[in-house]
């Protein structure tokens, strides 16, 4: 079974930086797409970054939300099946718990248990 392992949470102030990773390990297929979600509460779990690999040419896409382009930055390393979350100037509204989640494409979705990110003074 697959195994995702997240860590890098915790408690920054306002305009600083935190770095989360996610690991897989116990995979049996190409993950297609590694990416980060968040959900604060009362709210709907939303979708941060992702970062697609193409399994022919290993080149990367990337794909992020609007609150948060050109202050986060997600990559991958295919070799460790790792998929890391740059996050800088961060704001109150960051605060959330963060999910990794990999997709394998038809082979199915894993998400992890989820970090606490909190932004506050």
């Amino acid at each position: 079974q697959v195994q995702l392992v997240e860590s890098g949470g915790g408690l920054v102030q306002p305009g600083g930086s935190l770095s989360l990773s996610c690991a897989a390990s116990r995979t049996k297929f190409w993950i297609y797409t590694m990416g980060w979600y968040r959900q604060a509460p009362g709210k709907q779990r939303e979708l941060v970054a992702t970062v697609t690999s193409d399994p022919r040419t290993s080149i990367h896409s990337t794909n992020y939300a609007d609150s948060v382009k050109g202050r986060f930055t997600i990559s991958r390393d295919n070799a460790k099946d790792t998929v890391y979350l740059q996050m800088s100037s961060l704001k109150p509204e960051d605060t959330a718990v963060y999910y990794c989640n990999v997709d394998f494409g038809p082979f199915g979705v894993e998400w992890g248990q989820g970090t606490q990110v909190t932004v506050s003074s």
